[in-house]
């Protein structure tokens, strides 16, 4: 995501009035230039969610910075608002999504959104606060799943492939609870918003949470999921930019800094495994 929908887990980000960014030119325009601060340098305005994507682009800021480009960063907690206000020129860009998310959200709101880059993959993980094993999970539990398409089959799959379900053959990343053909332990699903999901662990016997949901809520991927997503998951979290502005210096620039072996190497020592990159 990652997304994956992504409240309120963390303080909502206000996205205010006054804020909107215009822009000159866009779509089958030339692309449009960012506007220039007192010093000349270029300003990109790019909408996060708080862990790990506005640690990863802090990280760069100071690169972004000598190269004449400055950040205005803006956290979100939910993962509506941030494609809305790209595609509405409040934002120049957007860290907080994985592509299957992003293509589903824009056909469903008819948005000219284009993926940039990949940059990490979040692998999603089971939590608990009373199963210590998958295997422990008791007949007819409560388990909490996003409540996004993409996110919701995403999570389904890692359900499947630690055992507890099995889908119909062919549900791919839209799949639903419809499409569970095998629930042997006749598991109830409970469908939350995304940032919610960490909450939901007092009221659940499982949640499969999103791994920037579980880092903000401090959970541990790594130490602290009883089952999680394989590495090689195809749900890369991308740099989503409005279609056409792709080839704009400023937002180049800001591709080209988010995979370099400088943030190769943050990533793998800060999130020892909980957010593996994804170049």
């Amino acid at each position: 995501m990652h997304i994956m929908t992504f409240t309120k887990f963390f303080a909502t980000a206000a996205v205010a009035a006054g804020f909107a960014l215009t822009l000159a030119g866009c779509g089958e325009k030339a692309p449009a230039e960012a506007p220039k601060a007192a010093d000349g340098a270029a300003t990109l305005s790019i909408g996060v969610s708080p862990v790990p994507h506005a640690d990863i682009i802090r990280f760069v800021e100071p690169a972004l910075k000598a190269q004449g480009v400055n950040l205005k960063i803006v956290e979100f907690s939910d993962y509506v608002q941030p494609n809305l206000s790209l595609n509405d020129k409040e934002l120049d860009a957007n860290f907080f999504q994985h592509k299957p998310y992003l293509d589903d959200f824009s056909a469903q709101r008819g948005l000219k959104l284009a993926s940039l880059v990949a940059v990490h993959i979040e692998p999603m993980g089971v939590y608990s606060k009373s199963v210590k094993a998958v295997a422990e999970t008791p007949e007819g539990a409560k388990v909490a799943i996003p409540n996004d398409p993409t996110n919701g089959g995403r999570a389904l799959k890692v359900l499947e492939t630690a055992g507890l379900i099995k889908l119909k053959d062919g549900a791919g990343v839209l799949a639903t609870v419809a499409d569970v053909a095998e629930n042997p332990k006749n598991l109830k699903f409970v469908e939350i918003e995304a940032a919610q999901l960490p909450r939901s662990l007092d009221d659940v016997a499982l949640a499969v949470i999103n791994s920037n949901f579980a880092l903000g809520a401090n959970l541990n991927p790594v130490k602290d999921a009883i089952a999680i997503e394989a590495k090689d998951s195809p749900y890369a979290n991308i740099v989503a930019v409005r279609a056409g502005d792709e080839s704009r210096p400023e937002i180049q620039k800001l591709k080209a800094v988010l995979t370099t072996p400088d943030v190769k190497k943050f990533l793998e020592e800060k999130y020892q495994g909980a957010v593996v990159p994804a170049f």
